[in-house]
């Protein structure tokens, strides 16, 4: 891999890290290079603007969220919808997956907002996460896995507000 990509690379991986630990609120271009240990212009050369600094971070954050999901639940596993409903939500319900549930509430709102990037690295999240449901649900005849995979979803992203709204134990009880 060329110098410049590797560079890119790990500039990428502070990103990640920092959109995890501070959101979106501390996403200024300044703070943004600040983060990932460059300057504006250095930021400026390895992504064409703002918006695509962005989308490449969240990319990198939802790789990692998905490669942390996927040691959890191996391929070729295939749950019930009520078994795969209850494990993924005690997964991402976790301290070790909180940050990334934060975040992506956040790039829901931003999505909804119809800030730039977000509608669609928010499109493109929720088909990852529809289609790693879909991968892992039992088949269940007469059923339409799609819509299947659409109400595990809504259960996980609504228990995830709810901490982020909250946060007094309640998601850990309704996970439990």
């Amino acid at each position: 891999m060329p110098p410049r990509e590797q560079q890119r690379d790990r500039v990428l991986a502070r990103l990640a890290d920092h959109l995890l630990a501070t959101g979106l609120s501390r996403a200024s271009l300044r703070e943004l290079a600040r983060a990932g240990g460059v300057s504006d212009r250095m930021l400026l050369y390895y992504f064409a603007d703002k918006a695509e600094v962005l989308a490449a971070a969240c990319a990198q954050v939802s790789a990692n969220s998905a490669g942390r999901i996927a040691a959890a639940f191996p391929p070729g596993t295939r749950l019930s919808a009520p078994a795969l409903t209850r494990e993924a939500v005690r997964l991402t319900t976790s301290a070790e997956m909180r940050p990334f549930m934060r975040l992506w509430v956040e790039i829901v709102a931003a999505a909804a907002r119809r800030e730039e990037p977000f509608p669609a690295v928010a499109a493109t999240i929720l088909d990852g996460f529809l289609g790693w449901i879909r991968r892992h649900l039992a088949e269940d005849p007469g059923a339409d896995p799609e819509a299947q995979a659409a109400i595990i979803l809504a259960t996980i992203d609504g228990l995830a507000l709810i901490d982020v709204c909250r946060g007094d134990g309640l998601v850990e009880r309704a996970a439990a």
